[in-house]
């Protein structure tokens, strides 16, 4: 029966949640690779930030598939995009 999450038309609760989960960590590996280390200076727009770490959120709004960064700006702290970042 644990075998039936890898199955694709499985709906079911936690099946979502893994797999959301997975595609979550993909993410934020993919972020990692392209230079968004914990403690780096990015820029969103014209707001200097710094990132303090990776969304690993598998469910919700904003999900660590969609937003794996978590940018501190003077702003307050925001759940960012790689795309949406430039490296300072």
């Amino acid at each position: 029966m644990q075998a039936l999450h890898v199955i694709s038309g499985d709906r079911r609760r936690k099946a979502r949640r893994t797999a959301s989960a997975a595609c979550a960590a993909a993410a934020v590996r993919a972020a990692m690779r392209a230079g968004f280390h914990v403690g780096r200076p990015v820029r969103i727009g014209s707001v200097d930030g710094r990132v303090i770490g990776y969304n690993i959120a598998a469910y919700g709004r904003y999900v660590g598939a969609a937003f794996p960064l978590l940018v501190a700006t003077p702003l307050g702290i925001a759940k960012c995009r790689a795309e949406e970042l430039r490296l300072t």
